[in-house]
């Protein structure tokens, strides 16, 4: 039976994370991330950019994020352009956090931690640098010539902060037209979590190496990373602590949602309303809300 895909149109949503200081995670990514404070009403403080949420913050946990459980690996927020990322790498070295720029040629990404422990990846796209994929079970990258490159090499940051304007403020926030790229879960199987994300919620495969898949909708390089990095089999993390407590995924029409949702009832996964959407925990009880945007 052909897997039917899911609507190409179909993207990210807010990430939901427990922290365990809210005044702390909050100024975090404010001043060092660079989102603005949408809502700070219950239950969490709603962080975005011009209006488009895109992580809520769930105070209240009890300790930062435990090592190699299930869950949020990194949540990616892309940004428009090489200027904007500019941007978030000199503030965050003028802060001193640390910090990795990472050229993965057809993206520029950079890597931190928040301070209980979330992964964050803020990146843009840069197709015409080159491609990265997956070949021979493992990761490839050619540059624009067809060049082999590792994809993992340190971005250029002279290149990097020459798209910087000298009247530019570090501390200005992020701009309208960011959003939530990707997500990236550690999960407990690589292929169990295929079966739900690719056989039921219907994303298309990208990539599947060992411990590894990439999974996204309209041809996208990947709204979905699942990986093993925490441990096959790694169990969910304990009651209290820091990390993932939801993502979200928008289709784009109320028929997409329940195309997605009538595939998982056959499926025979549980769902619940919530938040004028269908929430649902995939096989490493890793919680997604799949909603349209206009809910």
């Amino acid at each position: 039976m052909q897997t039917q895909s899911i609507a190409a149109k179909t993207g990210m949503g807010a990430v939901e994370i427990a922290v365990t200081d809210a005044d702390r995670a909050l100024s975090f990514y404010r001043d060092y991330v660079g989102l603005t404070l949408i809502d700070s009403a219950e239950p969490g403080l709603r962080m975005g950019a011009h209006g488009r949420e895109l992580v809520v913050l769930q105070p209240g946990a009890e300790r930062p994020v435990v090592p190699r459980t299930s869950g949020l690996y990194h949540l990616a927020i892309v940004v428009p352009d090489r200027r904007e990322l500019a941007r978030v790498v000199g503030r965050l070295a003028r802060l001193r956090w640390d910090q990795y720029p990472t050229d993965h040629v057809m993206t520029k990404a950079n890597y931190l931690w928040d301070p209980d422990g979330n992964g964050i990846e803020i990146y843009t796209e840069s197709p015409e640098d080159g491609t990265m994929g997956f070949a021979r079970g493992t990761f490839v990258a050619y540059d624009k010539d067809g060049n082999p490159r590792s994809g993992r090499d340190p971005i250029d940051l002279d290149e990097l902060f020459s798209h910087l304007r000298e009247d530019d403020g570090l501390d200005e926030p992020m701009p309208e037209g960011t959003k939530m790229g990707h997500v990236h879960l550690h999960v407990a199987d690589v292929d169990d979590a295929l079966r739900f994300y690719h056989d039921l919620v219907g994303f298309d495969v990208m990539g599947h190496v060992p411990g590894m898949g990439f999974v996204s909708a309209g041809g996208y390089h990947h709204h979905l990373g699942l990986n093993t990095w925490a441990g096959r089999g790694a169990r969910p993390a304990p009651p209290g602590s820091s990390g993932l407590r939801r993502f979200t995924v928008e289709l784009p029409t109320q028929k997409d949602l329940e195309d997605v949702v009538s595939r998982l009832e056959h499926g025979d996964v549980r769902l619940a309303e919530e938040d004028g959407g269908f929430a649902a925990t995939d096989p490493s009880q890793n919680r997604v809300l799949f909603r349209t945007p206009a809910a």
